[in-house]
């Protein structure tokens, strides 16, 4: 979790599928579950593997993000957007890694990613609406960015979610501006 300084580095590139990496994933999984399960108005969509202090270029993304008790992931091994489409959007997002924020974030409505799979095959796929936002979130922490950097000059986009699972507006100056462990 922020303030850890890992967060802000890029993560290295996966050079070929081994059992250290399988077991990563598995790891990665089992991390997501287990937040998941602390966290009752919230769903586990993804994790990038910085995120359990891996700097390596590993996400993971729900398969089903409408059924919480499906529980598998899809494995992307150095994935990159190599197209940007669509409208730019503005959504929610929350991260495992800033407890407690949600912020309304631009994001494209579509792009194209390239991928590595866990058999060390090269994907192409072309994703849109949430798991677009998905993706393009996990790839971000990749490089070293989380979301707050996109709005973080957007005083009315920051939120709280509170225990009955509804978003408070935050007071940009008192938590947001002024508090060291968000940057």
């Amino acid at each position: 979790m922020l303030p850890n300084a890992h967060l802000r580095q890029r993560s290295k590139k996966v050079g070929i599928v081994n059992n250290e990496i399988r077991q990563l994933a598995e790891d990665m999984e089992s991390a997501a579950i287990d937040w998941e399960k602390s966290r009752h108005h919230e769903v586990s969509v993804a994790l990038a593997a910085i995120q359990i202090d891996a700097p390596i270029r590993v996400v993971i993304v729900r398969s089903n993000f409408d059924n919480k008790k499906d529980e598998t992931f899809k494995v992307f091994i150095n994935p990159e957007v190599t197209k940007y489409e669509g409208e730019i959007e503005e959504d929610f997002e929350g991260c495992l890694s800033i407890k407690d924020i949600y912020g309304q974030v631009p994001r494209h409505s579509k792009v194209r990613v390239k991928a590595m799979t866990l058999d060390g095959k090269i994907v192409n796929l072309k994703a849109e609406g949430f798991l677009a936002r998905v993706l393009q979130h996990e790839i971000d922490h990749t490089n070293g960015m989380v979301f707050i950097d996109h709005i973080k000059d957007k005083p009315d986009s920051f939120f709280k979610i509170l225990e009955d699972g509804k978003l408070e507006p935050l007071d940009y100056e008192k938590y947001v501006r002024n508090n060291d462990l968000l940057w």
